[in-house]
């Protein structure tokens, strides 16, 4: 089984922004050392505890910090940009660190109405228009277009894309257009399987790849027992409740956490978001994550952790590494 990292580089309360990137290149450096494959980083807007804005320039600061591990970004909003501008970045960063560039995608509209506009210079673009992006953006990678305007420099073998999905329609886009494809276990825990399968059964061969290939990413916290994974895990239960009512997303301190008493609605939705999780010893991890592989047909995880201290998220990846990899 391969193991990835999906970072987003969350702010905790009492911290800063440039604390939080400093961290997500430790984690990137120490992660490389443990034989993870790949390391990407996420794209949010508009949000105060969600420091990575900018991928690409994430992706470069890192890969020139790291020496084998592969970076890349978890997703890029193409629906806001241009495929030909994102090409370009894409293929600067792939010269610069050839053959350990990803490139994912997704179809997100990056946050609210608002932002959207902001992202586009106030143009209204169609989110139907995702399928042509892709297949613009795989063009321009390839310089396979008749096109004059070509997306330099030019690079032997592009990045691969990867395509950012919770449905089984992102699943049928990454199939229909050749792409690999990422499964957002921790988004949506429940179309999973059928996404997957969508994805392996109708796979069409492209310019980027010829076989299909996936992974899929969930949140982990991973302690020596499982009352100490209880207890980190908590700072990212709440901070995952902040997040989905619009509120601070930076993350809360344990001491916050356990302060706080729960309404009975807010103990459901912790239950209910603990679905997209595994929380618990390096053994539940690996029993869940391979029963997780059987079911999706992946031998590869993305692992998203949240949690308030960053010697704990050190530690959780460190111990699933040791048992796993």
């Amino acid at each position: 089984m391969k193991l990835s990292v999906l970072d987003q580089s969350v702010i905790s309360k009492g911290e800063d922004a440039r604390t939080a990137f400093q961290h997500t290149l430790t984690l990137a450096q120490r992660t490389e050392e443990l034989g993870y494959t790949r390391f990407w980083v996420a794209e949010h807007h508009n949000t105060n505890g969600l420091a990575g804005s900018a991928p690409q320039v994430l992706i470069s600061h890192i890969a020139s910090k790291t020496n084998s591990i592969r970076v890349g970004s978890g997703g890029v909003l193409l629906p806001q940009y241009s495929p030909y501008k994102i090409a370009e970045d894409f293929n600067v960063l792939e010269t610069l660190f050839p053959n350990r560039i990803d490139l994912g995608i997704g179809r997100s509209p990056g946050g609210s109405y608002e932002t959207r506009l902001a992202l586009t210079d106030g143009l209204k673009k169609s989110m139907n228009e995702f399928p042509g992006q892709v297949e613009a953006l795989q063009n321009y990678l390839h310089h396979s277009n008749d096109q004059a305007v070509k997306a330099y420099p030019k690079v032997t073998a592009p990045p691969i894309p990867w395509i950012l999905g919770i449905t089984h329609r992102g699943a049928r886009v990454a199939a229909e257009q050749g792409t690999a494809f990422t499964y957002g276990h921790f988004i949506n825990p429940v179309n999973g399987k059928r996404a997957l399968d969508y994805y392996h059964s109708h796979f069409q061969p492209s310019l980027s790849l010829s076989q299909p290939e996936s992974n899929v990413c969930i949140f982990i916290v991973c302690a020596p027992t499982q009352e100490e994974a209880e207890e980190i895990a908590i700072t990212q239960d709440l901070w995952l409740l902040a997040v989905e009512k619009g509120r601070d997303t930076r993350i809360p301190s344990k001491e916050e956490a356990k302060a706080r008493t729960l309404t009975q609605l807010e103990k459901v939705k912790v239950k209910e978001n603990r679905k997209r999780a595994i929380i618990g010893t390096p053994q539940k991890v690996r029993e869940e994550l391979q029963m997780l592989s059987e079911i999706y047909q992946t031998d590869e995880f993305m692992i998203i952790t949240n949690v308030d201290q960053f010697e704990d998220k050190i530690r959780s990846y460190e111990l699933i590494a040791e048992t796993i990899l």
